[in-house]
């Protein structure tokens, strides 16, 4: 057991060191800052202890509590995370907290971070070196009277050239300038101040030293100062979705593509899981039963992933299936299949019931039919009506969760919300304060659901996929 001092990057959750997820993914207690990234944070295990230090206004943790929080933690043999925005070495007090754990005796572990001096100017389209305009680089921090008037010779710096890349500095904006000015560096010399840096709510403001005092800034900002500051090479702030907030329903174990997807286009996601997903009410039996004689059925249909895991969860070995031959309701249950090593033997075009029922064979014969409870009867009845003998099997069951009043509150101020099943968009409507001006569902089965309820649905994915969701929710508000 020991302490990990783990860099969280400057903000895009995806900045993450692998080490720093693999660590995050068996704490047992993580100490996080308001700088770090809040989805990061559903890496550590349910049961992890999660305790705030950051020191927001008001009502500061002093560093020398988180110390001691570290070596308490740290003696009493429990795997730590200190989870920091950043680098935890650069204007992080990473130092501070090792120095007070090797005077301890409590082992450590640093895990760099992405440093905002670096990545949030690449994110704004600025490289902070670039062939005849900067081969160097200087990371100051601006965040005290006392830094900028005495501490740092603003005036050497300006003489040394290059590029300077000024933290926590928006509040001396106005004297760190009169500063590098009065040490030579032209009025009209470049500056890029970015907000939000790494974030879908990334702005980048565009000026130079002479006008940067009266610009009207708000931290947090990163300041880039140079010729580099001049270019634009911007990327992150033209994405397709940048700026825009999307409400994500699907159950949290579900969420991570679609947010992911979403993300990727530059849009900003709010989680609201209306439904959790929960074994069957009879605790497995029924499945287990139905796992053990799977070589007595002709067909096994799957009509989600869900089904899929909670099947094969009961099944050893896929010998098991015998002759039987796999039913995909849709591509994502295929692809779940597949990830275990089955090939589904039929899939149908459309990605609904009914398109399975066009093509599915004539019976007699035996079908398992695993499926979550209060599912739609279409499938066995339809199966019935083609000859087969349908078990219907119980694999898991959606129960209603009850998302924060902060997550509702930003979901009512949201551009669009998703929904990928039926059952979603009846528990969304239960607990929200308000739509969103744009509904998008999954399928048309999830659509009648949303307009039966009374929404306008203004997307409708032209495949019950994830990927084509996303897709025509880009094309409808990108």
């Amino acid at each position: 057991m020991t302490v990990h001092l783990v860099g969280a990057g400057p903000g895009d959750p995806g900045l993450l060191t692998v080490r720093g997820a693999e660590l995050l993914g068996r704490a047992e207690v993580v100490l996080y800052d308001s700088l770090a990234e809040a989805s990061l944070l559903d890496l550590a295990p349910p049961d992890a202890e999660r305790v705030f230090v950051g020191k927001r206004p008001g009502s500061p943790v002093a560093q020398d509590e988180i110390n001691d929080l570290l070596v308490a933690h740290g003696r009493a043999g429990r795997t730590v995370v200190r989870l920091k925005g950043g680098d935890p070495f650069v204007f992080g007090r990473g130092g501070e907290e090792a120095l007070a754990l090797i005077r301890a005796g409590v082992p450590f572990e640093v895990v760099p971070g992405v440093t905002s001096a670096v990545a949030v100017p690449a994110y704004a389209g600025i490289p902070v070196t670039h062939r005849g305009l900067a081969t160097s680089v200087t990371v100051v921090t601006g965040h005290s009277r006392h830094a900028v008037d005495t501490e740092t010779n603003w005036e050497a710096l300006a003489a040394v050239g290059g590029t300077i890349v000024v933290l926590m500095g928006v509040a001396h904006r106005a004297r760190i300038a009169e500063r590098l000015m009065g040490g030579g560096l032209p009025p009209g010399t470049p500056v890029a101040a970015v907000r939000w840096g790494t974030r879908p709510d990334q702005r980048t403001t565009r000026t130079t030293l002479g006008g940067l005092g009266a610009e009207p800034l708000e931290p947090p900002v990163t300041m880039v100062v140079g010729a580099v500051a001049g270019l634009d090479l911007g990327w992150w702030e033209l994405r397709p979705l940048f700026g825009r907030r999307i409400v994500v329903t699907r159950a949290r174990e579900q969420a991570s593509e679609l947010a992911g997807r979403l993300r990727d286009l530059g849009a900003e996601t709010i989680e609201v899981p209306t439904i959790t997903i929960e074994g069957p009410a009879d605790g497995g039996a029924a499945l287990r039963a139905a796992a053990g004689r799977l070589g007595g059925y002709d067909w096994v249909v799957l009509t989600s992933a869900n089904a899929v895991e909670r099947l094969l969860a009961e099944v050893s070995d896929a010998r098991a299936f015998g002759p039987a031959r796999l039913a995909a309701v849709g591509a994502t249950t295929a692809a779940a299949l597949a990830r275990r090593g089955l090939v589904a033997d039929l899939v149908p075009d459309r990605f609904v019931a009914e398109a399975l029922l066009e093509v599915f064979p004539l019976g007699p014969g035996r079908v398992l039919l695993p499926r979550a409870a209060a599912a739609r009867d279409v499938l066995p009845e339809g199966l019935a009506d083609k000859g087969w003998a349908v078990d219907v099997v119980e694999a898991y069951r959606t129960v209603p969760a009850q998302p924060s009043d902060a997550v509702l509150e930003a979901a009512a101020t949201a551009d669009a919300v998703t929904f990928a099943s039926s059952s979603a968009v009846t528990n969304f409507l239960a607990v929200a304060r308000a739509v969103p001006p744009v509904v998008a569902c999954i399928g048309p089965i999830t659509a009648r659901t949303a307009e039966e309820a009374g929404l306008k649905v203004d997307v409708v994915a032209e495949e019950s996929t994830v990927g084509s969701l996303v897709d025509a929710l880009a094309r409808r508000i990108g």
